[in-house]
């Protein structure tokens, strides 16, 4: 597959003299840990499904990589081919990434409520040649799923399911010494995956209403963790909770392979609950975590937190949507650690964070400011930079900066001296602190999820009695935002309820997530002199909705 980086050699000189880019890979990291701390405990997690924990070893996890990595090559996985999984907290997840990327792989991790329209594409656009899925999870059967859409993926060869049969047992296949059955250590070698080459895709909703594949390699990855970890002091001491999916960039880099980079332990969760997430700080000893901030209202607002003992948790790193003002100073007392906003991109990671012992005013009021190896900018249309303090685009460059979209070269949006068009606004204080302020591009983040809001759209203009619709944010105090629609009708078109709206949104079986939560039916859109839908004036309407029919 050409998968044509926008990695220029400009790039790699200036990163490598800069110090921010330290060409070693998670397996690098993964096997000096398995050397140095072979017994210490590098992974716990928690299957709600089958109501198990399982917890590994440094060496043990090691090990597992090796065998999946050879079990995969057995299949005809080969240096640069697709591994796709569609799998929750879970450590099958966690092996199967150090597997594809001992054997030179990609791993392409899915979000569990992605349906039949987002695969298809994704899987497709990705070339998978592997995927792997729960045989069920939140009562959803995925191989029913998957079934109805293989004759879609022509590149798909293999199917793996946890916990259940299928087309191949993940448990079956995990069981087999596929290691001793060949020449590991020359497949290995062969294999090796440099700091350079593509070692992560994962989809980001974007304003075209098709997800685009974000593609990274260690260099870009660890570019950023590794001053992420140094800005928060954490090191192997630290035991990181992790209960942000693991196919979001949040827990993949945060919960997964920033742990790994330390020598730390990563605990798992797979289904958000606060009173679970207590519980395994509780009996884990867990220092750090980073989520949405619904998650930190959650758990600030567990009504038997006293009855859990979190007194080792020290930092909560919180992404997604704005920390308000009033939580910070409340949590920090109510958790008893330090409170950290971050703004971030699934093509950068978290560019901006607070420090800790920063007052409350920058933790609720900012979004952090950038770490080494990374710079933000504020601009105005013209590409000026704007005066502290002035709102205009943000823009960010640097060393944890994507190296292009899957197939999709004309979209990168970089300019010639390394400027990403973030597409979120924002304004920039005296001492280098953002505040987004909003966003140029059409989404809407519920919860730390994108909302493809023009997929949606697009979607139901196809409905016979829509004549016009214009989907937007609306606020929430948990999750941030929600989705509105504003629908104009057909003259003569039977009165449509939100009910209706959604179960023609089901027949395209795109994520629930993605559906709107409240419907205003309009005699007609506000429109500028040009003709198109003002869509400020719907969101300055919503912002004082709520979620109801």
């Amino acid at each position: 597959m050409d998968l044509k980086l926008i990695l220029p050699p400009a790039r790699i000189g200036a990163m490598a003299r800069s110090g921010h880019w330290h060409d070693r890979t998670v397996i690098d990291y993964l096997d000096a840990a398995a050397a140095e701390l072979p017994d210490k405990v590098a992974l716990t997690d928690w299957n709600s499904v089958s109501a198990r924990a399982a917890t590994f070893s440094y060496r043990q996890i090691k090990r597992l990589s090796e065998r999946l990595g050879a079990g995969l090559a057995a299949l005809g996985v080969g240096k640069g081919d697709v591994v796709s999984f569609q799998l929750p907290n879970w450590w099958q997840f966690v092996a199967l990434h150090f597997a594809s990327v001992r054997i030179g792989a990609i791993t392409n991790p899915l979000m569990p409520i992605f349906r039949e329209r987002e695969l298809v594409h994704m899987l497709g656009l990705a070339e998978a040649k592997v995927l792997v899925i729960p045989h069920r999870f939140r009562d959803f059967d995925y191989p029913g799923m998957v079934a109805g859409i293989r004759d879609r993926l022509p590149a798909l060869e293999h199917i793996l399911v946890v916990g259940g049969e299928g087309e191949l047992s993940f448990e079956t296949f995990v069981a087999r010494r596929w290691e001793d059955e060949t020449d590991a250590k020359a497949l290995f070698a062969s294999r090796r995956q440099g700091p350079n080459e593509v070692t992560e895709i994962l989809y980001t909703s974007g304003t075209t209403g098709e997800s685009k594949g974000v593609m990274h390699t260690a260099n870009t990855l660890f570019g950023n963790l590794v001053e992420f970890a140094g800005r928060l002091n954490l090191s192997e001491k630290d035991v990181v909770l992790m209960a942000s999916p693991l196919a979001h960039q949040t827990g993949f880099l945060y919960g997964m392979v920033m742990p790994i980079m330390l020598k730390a332990k990563m605990v798992l969760q797979d289904v958000w609950a606060a009173d679970q997430a207590a519980q395994r700080i509780q009996d884990e000893g867990c220092t750090f975590t980073m989520a949405a901030t619904p998650f930190l209202i959650d758990l600030t607002d567990l009504a038997t937190l006293d009855k859990f003992d979190i007194s080792t948790l020290r930092l909560f790193a919180c992404g997604g949507a704005p920390v308000p003002e009033a939580l910070v100073p409340h949590a920090a007392k109510r958790l008893g650690c330090s409170i950290m906003a971050a703004w971030g991109m699934t093509e950068n990671g978290a560019v901006t964070i607070t420090k800790p012992g920063d007052p409350a005013d920058k933790v609720f009021g900012t979004d952090g400011s950038a770490l080494p190896g990374s710079q933000v900018r504020v601009v105005s249309p013209d590409g000026k930079e704007c005066p502290r303090g002035v709102e205009g685009d943000l823009q960010m460059r640097g060393a944890s900066l994507f190296v292009g979209y899957l197939k999709r070269p004309q979209l990168y949006g970089v300019d010639a001296e390394g400027w990403f068009d973030t597409g979120d606004c924002a304004r920039m204080d005296s001492e280098g602190y953002i505040r987004i302020t909003g966003r140029s591009k059409d989404v809407i983040i519920r919860g730390g999820e994108n909302i493809p809001v023009v997929e949606v759209e697009g979607i139901l203009y196809r409905h016979p009695s829509i004549l016009e619709v214009a989907v937007v944010a609306m606020p929430d105090a948990r999750l941030g935002e929600r989705a509105c629609a504003f629908i104009a009708l057909r003259p003569g078109a039977e009165a449509l309820a939100l009910a209706d709206v959604n179960a023609f949104l089901a027949r395209f079986q795109i994520a629930k997530q993605y559906y709107p939560e409240r419907l205003e039916i309009v005699e007609a859109m506000p429109r500028t002199p040009s003709g198109k839908i003002q869509k400020f004036k719907l969101r300055e309407t919503a912002m004082r909705f709520s979620a109801r029919s």
